[in-house]
Parts: C-alpha cells; sequence; structure tokens
C-alpha cells in the first residue's frame, strides 16, 4: 500500500490551506463527536422517558448500554469495511443511517423499539469515529499527524460540555422524542458535510481485495504486530479509566460533596476545557518531542493524579477541591494521552488504517464498558471505588505506554 511520506513538506498536503483544512476537521470532529452527543444529550430525560414508554429505570438506562454496544460492533465491522470499500461510502452510509435510526428512537412506541434502534444507531454512528482517524491517517504525513489529531481532540474535548447544555435548553421546551430528532439532522447534516468536502481518501488501488472478509482478517494481522497492539492495549486502559470517570464523577460531587447538578457540571465542564488545551498542547509538544515520549509522560501524569485522589481518600477522607485537583491533573492529562496512542497507532498500522482505527476504539469502548459499573460494584460511600479502577487502569495503560516505545525500537 501506498503511503504518504513523513518527510514530505506541509505543502505537500492539499489541506495545507487554512480554509480547507478547517472544513475537512471540523466535518470529521462532527462525526467523531455525534455518537457521544447520542448519549449525552439525552441522559438527562431518561426519568420522562421510562415514564413516556412506561417501563422503569433499568429500562431507560438500558438504552445506555444498547447503544454502547451497538458502537463497540460498528468499529470493528465498518473500520476494515472502510479499507475495502473506501471511507466516502462508509461515512456517507452511516451518516444516512444514524439519521435514520435516530428517527426511528424519536417515534418509538415501546422501550423494546427504542432499544433496538439504539443498537443500530450505535452501529452507525461508530463509522463516524472509526472512519475519520484512518481518513486522517491517508491524508496527512507522520509529521503532520500530532497535529492534526490533536486539533481533533480538543474540538473533541468539548463535547461532554455542550452535549449536556444543549440537551437540557431543548429538553426545557420540548419532550425528550425531540433529542433524537434533532441527532437524526445532525446525521443528515453531516452526510452532506462528507459528501461536499471529504474526500475519497482510499483509492481502489490501495485497497483490501476479496470483500469483507479478508478485512475481518485483517484485524487478526494488525493486531499480531506488537508496535500496534501495544498502543492498542494503551488505548483501551486509559478508556477503562476515562468510563470509571463518567460512571463516577457526577455521583461523587452530587451525592457525596452535595453539590447542585449546575455547580457539578462546572467541575465536570471545567475538567473537559482541561483536556481541551491538554490536547492542544500535545500539537505543540509533539514538534519537540516523540509520540512516544509524550505518551509515556501523559501516562505517568495521568496515573500520578489517579493514585493521588486514591491516597487523599485512604489518608485523609473525601475533601472536594482536593479530589477536584486530582481529578483535573488526570484528565487534562488525557488531552495529551489520547491524540498521543492514536497518532502512534495509526501511524504504525498505515498498512491497515481502518483496521487499525477498529481495534482502537473496539479496545477503548470495551474494556471501558467493562470497568463503568465496577466503580458502583465496590460501593457508594467514597470517591475511593472510582480512583481505585482509575488507578489501576491507568498504571496498566502507563506500563502499555512503555511497551509501546520499546516495541518500535526508540
Amino acid at each position: 500500500m501506498t503511503t504518504r511520506s513523513a518527510a514530505a513538506p506541509d505543502a505537500a498536503s492539499p489541506y495545507a490551506v487554512a480554509p480547507k483544512r478547517l472544513r475537512l476537521l471540523l466535518v470529521l470532529a462532527g462525526l467523531s463527536g455525534v455518537s457521544p452527543l447520542a448519549t449525552d444529550m439525552y441522559v438527562a430525560a431518561l426519568p420522562d422517558l421510562a415514564r413516556s414508554l412506561a417501563t422503569d429505570a433499568s429500562g431507560a438506562q438500558l438504552s445506555l448500554t444498547s447503544f454502547l454496544v451497538g458502537i463497540i460492533a460498528g468499529q470493528l465491522a465498518l473500520g476494515p469495511l472502510s479499507d475495502a470499500v473506501g471511507r466516502r461510502p462508509v461515512l456517507i452510509g452511516g451518516s444516512v443511517v444514524f439519521a435514520g435510526f435516530s428517527l426511528v428512537c424519536a417515534l418509538a412506541p415501546t422501550v423494546a423499539v427504542l432499544n433496538s434502534a439504539r443498537v443500530g444507531q450505535g452501529v452507525a454512528g461508530a463509522a463516524g469515529i472509526v472512519v475519520s482517524r484512518a481518513v486522517v491517517t491517508d491524508l496527512f504525513d507522520d509529521r503532520e499527524l500530532p497535529t492534526v489529531f490533536s486539533r481533533l481532540g480538543a474540538i473533541g474535548a468539548m463535547a461532554p460540555v455542550l452535549a449536556p447544555l444543549a440537551g437540557g435548553a431543548l429538553l426545557l421546551l420540548v419532550p425528550w422524542r425531540y433529542v433524537f430528532a434533532v441527532l437524526a439532522l445532525m446525521g443528515v447534516a453531516l452526510a452532506a458535510g462528507v459528501w461536499r468536502w471529504i474526500p475519497e481518501s482510499h483509492p481502489p488501488d490501495a485497497r483490501l481485495t476479496g470483500g469483507l472478509a479478508p478485512s475481518l482478517r485483517a484485524i487478526g494481522r494488525t493486531a499480531a504486530q506488537p508496535a500496534v497492539l501495544a498502543p492498542v492495549l494503551a488505548l483501551a486502559c486509559g478508556g477503562a479509566a476515562v468510563f470509571a470517570y463518567i460512571a463516577g464523577t457526577t455521583f461523587v460531587f452530587q451525592d457525596i460533596y452535595h453539590l447542585s447538578p449546575a455547580l457539578s457540571s462546572l467541575v465536570y465542564g471545567v475538567n473537559a476545557l482541561g483536556n481541551m488545551f491538554g490536547s492542544l498542547a500535545y500539537g505543540h509538544l509533539s514538534r519537540h518531542r516523540s509520540p512516544e515520549a509524550l505518551l509515556i509522560i501523559s501516562g505517568v501524569l495521568a496515573t500520578t493524579g489517579a493514585v493521588a485522589l486514591l491516597l487523599v481518600q485512604t489518608t485523609t477522607g473525601s475533601n472536594m477541591p482536593l479530589t477536584w485537583l486530582c481529578l483535573l491533573i488526570t484528565i487534562s492529562a488525557f488531552g495529551l494521552f489520547f491524540p498521543a496512542v492514536i497518532t502512534i497507532a495509526q501511524s504504525r498500522g498505515r498498512a491497515a488504517p481502518g483496521a487499525t482505527s477498529a481495534l482502537l476504539g473496539g479496545g477503548q469502548f470495551l474494556l471501558g464498558a467493562a470497568a463503568s459499573p465496577v466503580v458502583g460494584l465496590f460501593g457508594t460511600q467514597s470517591p475511593a471505588p472510582m480512583a481505585a479502577v482509575m488507578a489501576v487502569a491507568l498504571t496498566l495503560g502507563t506500563l502499555a505506554a512503555i511497551a509501546t516505545k520499546r516495541t518500535y525500537g526508540h
């Protein structure tokens, strides 16, 4: 397969022109961010949803799990598929199908229909997550990748901040079904954006032949490469820490520290801003240090924050300012960690960027989904369970980051 040279000058890229690059990045960020929006925008409406569909809280919450199952399956299937048929068909088709399933969610007469549609919505939404990374790998050389992934990460970091605010504002005016109607419109808009501004970055002569089966086998071949597997494992462990944070942070600040929903949203938003600035810092620092070095540094920093939080809870007891500070350190470090590990994996997996992206996303969400319930399993009396899960996951992630550097001979 032909790849872009790491030594090529910036001017060699057709996306060195600022307006063209900006449009590309905005559409790719939208494709990556629509799935988080599909979760965060309607969480506040779960009680109303349960009453409307005559189900209990667990039945309504199953819609979140259903969506996550779809995302995992979709990434593992659609990433390799894009290596076989090209990026644009998968992105346009995924966006259109996402819009269709969103509309089914909006009109769902029963919770069973809603949950089934959420699986389909997750599968289709996964196209944007997994294929957008492959498009970046196709279009930019190794020197450009850190900057592009850092900017995508910075834009993506705003989704957790904006989604609850947008969803809450919408729910003040209309019932929960309109949230899914808005998501359907987003799917249509993204399909139009791909059609207009995203080129076919994977030409026929570079594609895997023989249909989907050889493409799926490419996942196995890619996973068998230690140089790729190490960053995939690092990202999976980082994903477990993120999901533990998501599962525990609202409970910690509202139920333990008794902050109002508005104040806990402020805490969450400040942490997300830290993550965004970490992503921007990665783009700058990558000019002076290798992605492998930045991955290890950020892994150590994130682990330090989580371990410090665990020590605070086991020695001095619950302390809201210290809890927030430790989490802010960890989440800000994630801003460097995630674009670094994605840069490394996608750069090393250029032979099958879609399969590499599928491994990254599948591992991240699968281990994350397994980590989320562990936080509640060990009790809800302090932030210690959340801190412990994050500390263990990040310790393993940092070890994988060190292995990432060694497997590539640096």
